[in-house]
């Protein structure tokens, strides 16, 4: 899946893209994120920026089957629909889907030449496929910087994980969607108590950008520049 690419995409730094779908991220979306067009616009700049960079990109895509009962939201990201596809700048090439199963064997060439991998997530916890879990667990990638949706669930959730797993981790919190200012705000709370480090699309964009180190927050984390 995806073009021949020569470039050598870097392994050693992740970007974690999570459910950057159509029913999340265009308007009128059946389930559109609160902050749809200034996440869109920052997700755009942060694939750019990768793209340049040549970080390597690990992706979840929700996928429900059209059977599944209805949980608390109307059903979405149906297997094959349109409003399941991820947002076209949000594909890098060449990239490879890996399918949800009960196995942990993945594809022997997997982090060889490839600039994305697609995995798909049919739970909320990204680390619920466990060859999600098996592959960033494995990895000693010395930074993941997650983005997508949502902020208060999928993301956090992530992010608590692999913290767990004692990995370096950073929220690019502008580039994330979500649905409720007031939740999002605790989970990026809840996130930097756990040693989550919290930069924006501009820092993380710029040249030699600084690391960001946790900090003690002071207002809300959705509109204010992070603390050190």
């Amino acid at each position: 899946m995806g073009g021949i690419n020569e470039q050598t995409w870097r392994w050693d730094r992740i970007l974690l893209d999570i459910c950057t779908q159509r029913d999340y991220l265009e308007p009128g979306a059946i389930l559109q994120v609160t902050n749809l067009k200034s996440v869109v616009s920052n997700l755009r700049q942060l694939f750019g920026w990768v793209t340049s960079a040549h970080i390597a990109v690990c992706s979840a895509v929700e996928s429900h089957r059209p059977a599944e009962p209805v949980n608390g939201f109307p059903l979405h990201c149906i297997d094959g629909t349109l409003g399941q596809k991820k947002l076209a700048f949000t594909l890098l090439s060449p990239r490879a889907v890996v399918e949800a199963d009960n196995y942990l064997s993945l594809p022997s060439n997997l982090q060889g030449e490839l600039a994305q991998i697609i995995f798909r997530k049919r739970t909320r916890d990204v680390l619920g496929n466990p060859k999600a879990d098996h592959l960033l667990t494995r990895s000693d990638a010395g930074e993941f910087i997650l983005c997508g949706v949502g902020l208060e669930h999928a993301i956090k959730a992530l992010a608590l994980g692999l913290r767990a797993r004692e990995k370096n981790v950073t929220l690019v919190s502008d580039a994330c969607g979500y649905w409720s200012t007031a939740d999002a705000d605790l989970a990026i709370r809840q996130m930097i108590a756990k040693g989550v480090k919290i930069t924006n699309v501009a820092e993380i964009t710029a040249p030699q950008a600084p690391a960001r180190r946790p900090g003690r927050p002071r207002r809300s984390l959705l509109r204010t520049r992070y603390p050190v």
